[in-house]
């Protein structure tokens, strides 16, 4: 028997007895039709990535990166709309160059969030993380610090980049960050100082981009799988009934990947619409076409849940459903605007009563 024959014996006989997918994915129909899907078009103009949306009084607001080749950038602007469909470009709230002492570029991946009437902006700058401070959501940022607020350590292995900050129902604030592993600090009611040290809480298959969002009592953790780069850049979460975890990972927990056309689904953020149970998912994507982990642009979804709690799967192909109009009195949550579910599904694969 020729060796090429040997040898297609041999893996047909393996893709039988072990029940692999041995089809060539250039012949599978069903790959072949998604790729002719057009995909849904970005919602912000230009490059851009990491995209971090919030809600003040009845507006949404996105704070991206603004991707520059090498991911060498050096500013930071934000985006608002009333109706998540138009996006007005409110231009640049910090420089990175010119506005810090110590940073010039690199600027990646904010957060933000209010507080008693201020607005409070987390960044990172050259692998340390930095917060600036304004009386307005479309700035100007100021540092009030003059120095990061967090810088990397040896005593907690990873990158100090992607700062997501919450502030939980009994007024406590909390600063998440971290690539290859996820701290937690207690932050002071300054918003610019820390309280104490941090809390190390990875969870497997951690990356970066830590968002959390609280929902029926328990607290949903969020992050990016694999290499920004990478087609296979995906979101992944789990869920925990404290702040600090630990956090307890659902099977099949990837609730946003690669499809058709579209790769590189990841860095996210995902906001709830005022007084409703609507959610909507904000992500990046390798540009279409011709684009890669240096050249995105950021991509909303519908995002919903199972009876049981469960985050259902986000379909990146697929167009978003109307936007329900914004509440007239929106509902008042806890500072920063992270409002609670209005729903009642409980998490019975989550072992305990939420925190």
């Amino acid at each position: 028997m020729p060796r090429t024959t040997r040898l297609t014996s041999l893996l047909l006989i393996v893709c039988v007895t072990s029940g692999l997918a041995c089809v060539n994915k250039d012949d599978d129909p069903e790959l072949q039709y998604e790729m002719t899907i057009q995909p849904p078009q970005p919602i912000l103009a230009g490059y851009t990535a990491d995209p971090h949306a919030v809600v003040y009084d009845g507006k949404y607001y996105i704070y991206p990166t603004s991707d520059k080749n090498e991911w060498k950038t050096t500013d930071f602007s934000v985006w608002s709309s009333t109706d998540l469909v138009n996006w007005k470009d409110e231009g640049m709230i910090l420089d990175v160059t010119h506005d810090l002492k110590w940073a010039t570029l690199r600027g990646w991946a904010p957060a933000a969030i209010r507080r008693d009437g201020r607005y409070y902006f987390y960044f990172a700058a050259e692998l340390k993380i930095g917060v600036a401070v304004s009386d307005s959501p479309v700035g100007r940022f100021v540092d009030p610090l003059g120095k990061p607020l967090i810088t990397p350590d040896s005593r907690h292995p990873g990158q100090a980049i992607d700062p997501f900050v919450f502030i939980d129902d009994d007024g406590q604030a909390y600063l998440y960050y971290g690539q290859g592993n996820l701290y937690a600090y207690k932050l002071n009611a300054d918003m610019i100082s820390l309280d104490g040290p941090p809390v190390r809480m990875t969870p497997p298959h951690f990356n970066e981009g830590v968002f959390m969002f609280k929902r029926n009592g328990f607290y949903y953790f969020m992050w990016s799988q694999n290499d920004a780069r990478d087609t296979n850049y995906q979101v992944a979460y789990g869920v925990s009934r404290s702040p600090l975890g630990p956090i307890t990972v659902p099977e099949d927990n990837v609730i946003l990947q690669k499809r058709g056309q579209v790769v590189g689904t990841g860095h996210h953020s995902v906001i709830q619409v005022p007084g409703t149970d609507r959610w909507y998912i904000f992500y990046h994507r390798h540009a279409i076409p011709d684009g890669s982990g240096y050249l995105r642009e950021t991509c909303i979804a519908d995002m919903g849940f199972e009876p049981d709690g469960r985050i259902s799967k986000v379909d990146p192909l697929a167009e978003l459903l109307e936007p329900p109009k914004m509440p007239v009195s929106p509902a008042v949550g806890p500072p920063g605007d992270l409002v609670s579910s209005v729903g009642s599904s409980a998490a019975p694969w989550l072992t305990g009563d939420p925190h």
